[in-house]
């Protein structure tokens, strides 16, 4: 069975990745699960300058989901570079860095950084975080999407992924914005932006107040979302939101993902990314399927 996709020049041996922000810098799951056996690493978001994120409490459980309103705590550039990067290097799986800029370009120069960074496969723009100020400002408009892309991509040879907000009225535009501006692939979603509050003190539960909903109660949304894209452009998509098992992802295959990415099922289960590619596995030759991809899309030739 072939399980191996394409996203742009990236070829991945099978098309499950983690997500950024659930899964560190591989550094600190290394001792549950094989890096070797994923598809790509991606890492924690990274930004130019170190941030201590957030004020505390920052993570809460809701009803089949989780807000998080972490606020892109990291040690910068310098850091991922010097002190995670070289972990990564050990293993064979593709390392997609995942950075957010402050404007246009901090983007371009975080770019930049990366693509002379050696072991780093793709770059995968984080246009769409909810939970810093301007976060969701790139991933607004097609205007605002393509000016952030192009610049990025002129910094680049490297596959170069766009992570889209689901929090606009329509995803499509923004879509085609990212592909004619140069993006190899989009990944398709970022958290919800949602809200909960204790009744006993009559509070947010967040110190933020808001945060980045993800989990299963956000994946018809997501797999709505993919769909409508896929349709929309030629380019990859990476399926995110709610992947807890092997049924969740090939949902999103066939509704048009090549590949997807596991987040918040890593919190419940560590191992979680490795139980996916088991059961992709299983169902290929339980349904007889023998080149993965032609389960992607397939929705529409149904």
């Amino acid at each position: 069975m072939k399980t191996a996709v394409r996203i742009g020049q990236l070829e991945l041996k099978n098309p499950v990745m983690t997500a950024s922000g659930t899964f560190g810098y591989g550094i600190e799951m290394a001792e549950y699960i094989d890096l070797n056996r994923l598809g790509a690493v991606v890492v924690k978001t990274i930004t130019s300058k170190p941030r201590a994120g957030n004020p505390m409490p920052r993570v809460i459980e809701t009803a089949s989901g989780m807000l998080n309103s972490i606020g892109l705590q990291n040690g910068g550039i310098d850091d991922f570079i010097n002190d995670k990067l070289p972990f990564l290097r050990q293993f064979e799986t593709p390392i997609v860095a995942n950075v957010a800029g402050e404007n246009n370009t901090d983007f371009a120069d975080l770019t930049a950084r990366v693509d002379q960074a050696d072991g780093v496969a793709a770059i995968e723009l984080n246009l769409s975080c909810p939970n810093v100020a301007c976060g969701m400002d790139y991933s607004r408009s097609p205007e605002a999407a393509y000016e952030v892309v192009s610049l990025c991509r002129k910094q680049t040879t490297k596959p170069l992924f766009a992570k889209l907000s689901p929090n606009v009225t329509d995803v499509v535009p923004i879509a085609k914005a990212c592909e004619d501006a140069g993006a190899d692939a989009l990944s398709l979603i970022n958290t919800l932006l949602g809200m909960a509050i204790d009744i006993e003190t009559r509070r947010p539960l967040l110190a933020n107040k808001m945060g980045g909903l993800s989990g299963p109660a956000i994946k018809p949304i997501a797999i709505r979302i993919v769909y409508q894209v896929a349709q929309a452009v030629e380019i990859p998509i990476i399926g995110i939101g709610g992947i807890m098992c092997a049924k969740d992802a090939i949902e999103f295959m066939i509704a048009g993902a090549t590949a997807v990415q596991v987040g918040t099922a890593t919190f419940v289960d560590p191992t979680a990314a490795i139980h996916v590619i088991d059961g992709i596995a299983e169902y290929m030759e339980r349904h007889g399927v023998e080149d993965i991809n032609t389960l992607i899309g397939c929705v529409h030739r149904a």
